[in-house]
């Protein structure tokens, strides 16, 4: 392992993500000349670098949060950041081809602020698209070692299990928070898991030690889903890019929805008629469908519960004595979850 000046200050949560950025996004570029042309004028074009022409253009490529969470972890971990920049390319690729799949199986047509690709090249171009980021992330990763190549592909296989139970539940009108709950650490949990478990593997951590990186990258990853599920709702359009009451436009079993759904209130019940239609929601109902999830505590319970678990991630992170500038950026980022406005 590389041994790092941890005495110098954190720095600024923007100038993390830049720096992470700064190392990462270099790298996809050129991770993604490998892709056929096909796929790569799609790839390109969902991740803000040209338009649907192939034109250049200053788009928004995302937060870039799990790529930044490799990297801290390897540093936090007493290794040298750089040796971690192809897990974190790798971490973002399936990251990305989660979000084509995902915009296609929703019908979302809008993503940072622009259409979704689907809209832009058709369904099945978009699918294939993903599908050859999935490829190449494990492509990347391979030289890293079958430890690694695991972990990232077990990640992987917990988001699709929690992609599939997402679809059930637009099926059911019984989804328990239990099983919300269980269905968001596999969609959104399990791969900020990943990222930190790989980004200490990437130091030369001992698999307990990763493990345990892995433990605090899951909990901010079940608190990034409980803001996510809010801001679905309350989310102000401009600044997410999605539609306003989104999430319950289409009805959407989020984890604040189900528990308003199964607590027993009268604004749950009220709730509950809204959702067992099949007619789309108006502008009123959509308001009052917002005003019952929160009478009915499920607004509460989300940030009750992203709070609960930004507490733990920290107790996990301390736990492995982690070199203090990085531990503190860390923390910084693991707060930006539970603070975030898109």
């Amino acid at each position: 392992m590389t041994t790092l000046d941890t005495r110098t200050a954190a720095r600024s949560l923007t100038d993390v993500l830049a720096w992470s950025k700064g190392l990462v996004d270099p790298a996809t570029r050129t991770a993604a000349e490998r892709l056929p042309e096909s796929m790569r004028r799609i790839a390109g074009y969902h991740y803000g670098w040209w338009d649907e022409n192939g034109e250049p253009i200053q788009g928004d490529g995302g937060k870039t949060l799990r790529p930044a969470l490799v990297l801290l972890c390897a540093e936090a971990a007493g290794g040298d950041p750089a040796g971690a920049v192809a897990a974190a390319v790798a971490v973002e690729l399936v990251h990305n081809f989660s979000l084509l799949h995902d915009d296609v199986m929703d019908g979302d047509t809008t993503r940072r602020h622009r259409p979704t690709a689907w809209t832009v090249f058709g369904t099945g171009a978009a699918v294939l698209a993903g599908d050859a980021l999935l490829s190449l992330a494990f492509e990347l990763l391979a030289p890293s070692g079958p430890p690694s190549t695991r972990l990232l592909s077990a990640g992987v296989l917990d988001l699709l299990d929690g992609q599939a139970a997402d679809l059930d539940f637009e099926q059911r009108d019984d989804v328990t928070p239990g099983e919300c709950v269980r269905m968001a650490e596999g969609k959104t949990a399990a791969l900020l898991g990943a990222a930190c478990a790989l980004g200490a593997l990437a130091a030369g951590s001992e698999p307990d030690v990763a493990e345990r990186f892995g433990a605090f990258g899951r909990s901010i990853g079940l608190a990034f889903q409980h803001v996510d599920d809010l801001l679905g709702i309350w989310g102000d359009p401009a600044v997410t890019g999605k539609p306003v009451f989104s999430d319950l436009q289409n009805r959407k079993k989020s984890l604040p929805v189900v528990t308003a759904l199964c607590s027993g209130t009268p604004a749950g019940a009220e709730l509950f008629h809204l959702y067992a239609g099949t007619d789309p929601l108006d502008e009123a109902s959509l308001a009052r469908a917002a005003t019952l999830v929160d009478e009915a505590g499920g607004r509460q319970w989300s940030q009750a519960q992203a709070e609960a678990l930004l507490a733990k991630a920290l107790r996990d992170l301390s736990a492995v004595n982690p070199a203090p500038r990085p531990a503190a950026e860390l923390t910084t980022l693991a707060r930006l979850v539970t603070t975030r406005t898109h």
